[in-house]
Order: structure tokens, then sequence, then C-alpha cells
């Protein structure tokens, strides 16, 4: 089956409501799952991003961030499998993000001299290419978003991050800010 015939099992409709699917199968399971993990790593992720560095909610919502980019890319990964090959791309999003936040994370775990930017940057590369993927799967479909190129939803959310990112290590730039 062409990718262009496949059933839509979740669709957002211009006036906002959501079409929900008539069937349940695999793949609607899937994405059920997917969409749950994605709502809440980008939830996550932004408190964590936001809140100070110290024991609380930093290392709190890192931890619910980490666990639940985890299950985004499980569930992309199963979700591509189903409808081979026309997701691949988001299985190699996906696992940029994985890879990204465990390194992040291990990164943490480990505490190596320079941890700290090196957390940095696996986070918000993690969290760069989760925004990535949702962008370039369904920016099209969404309103005003629909009217941008869709080479966009590529760069722009680094576009936006990495300047953020560059931010954040420059403060954690002296050598006793990364003990």
């Amino acid at each position: 089956m062409h990718p262009s015939t496949l059933p839509i099992t979740v669709l957002l409709l211009a006036d906002g409501r959501i079409e929900l699917p008539t069937t349940v199968d695999a793949f609607s399971i899937a994405l059920a799952c997917h969409i749950a993990a994605g709502l809440t790593a980008v939830t996550a992720g932004a408190i964590a991003a936001t809140a100070p560095k110290r024991p609380g909610r930093h290392p709190r919502f890192g931890l619910v961030y980490y666990w639940a980019i985890t299950g985004v890319f499980a569930t992309a990964l199963a979700m591509a499998v189903l409808r081979w090959p026309h997701d691949t791309h988001l299985v190699a999003i996906g696992t940029i993000a994985a890879t990204s936040a465990t390194f992040g994370y291990q990164a943490r775990r480990r505490r190596r001299r320079g941890w700290r930017r090196w957390h940095i940057l696996g986070m918000g590369i993690s969290y760069i290419a989760l925004l990535t993927g949702f962008y370039v799967d369904n920016g099209p479909n969404l309103p005003v978003w629909d009217r941008l190129p869709p080479v966009s939803f590529w760069f722009l959310p680094s576009l936006i991050g990495l300047p953020i990112i560059l931010r954040a290590l420059a403060r954690h730039r002296s050598p006793t800010a990364s003990r």
C-alpha cells in the first residue's frame, strides 16, 4: 500500500476537532502511546530546562523527560516497522533524540570532569530532535505552520534551540562550574 493511501488513524481537523479511529489496530495503539510519551517529553523537558539547577524539580522532571523520550523512540520504531519504509526518517530523528538524551543522562550520572556541559549538550540536542520530529511529521497539517515551506520543519527547531544551548554552555564555561 502506498503511504499516501494509508488510513489516517488520528486527524486534527481545521476547526480544532480531533477525529478518532473507528478501529483499533497495532498502529493506533502505538500512535496513542507515542502521543502520550511525546506530550510528556515536551512538558517535562521544558520544566526541567527552566527549573533551577539544583535538587528538586530539575532532576525530577529531567528523569521523566528521559524516560518519556525513550518511550517516544520505542513507539516511533514500532510505528516505522508497521509502515515501513514511509516513516524511516522518523526512526533516524528518534535515534538522534534517544541517543543524545542517553548521553546527557549518563554525563549527569557519571559526573566526570565537564559533565554539566555534556549534560546540557545531550539533553538540548535531544529536545531539538524531539521537536524536529514533531514538526517534520505534523507541520504540514498544523494551522499557520502549513504555510511554511516543508524544509523549514527540518531547521526551525535547531535555529531556535541551538542559540539557547550555546547560551547555557557559555554559562558553564568556567572550570569550577564543570566539577
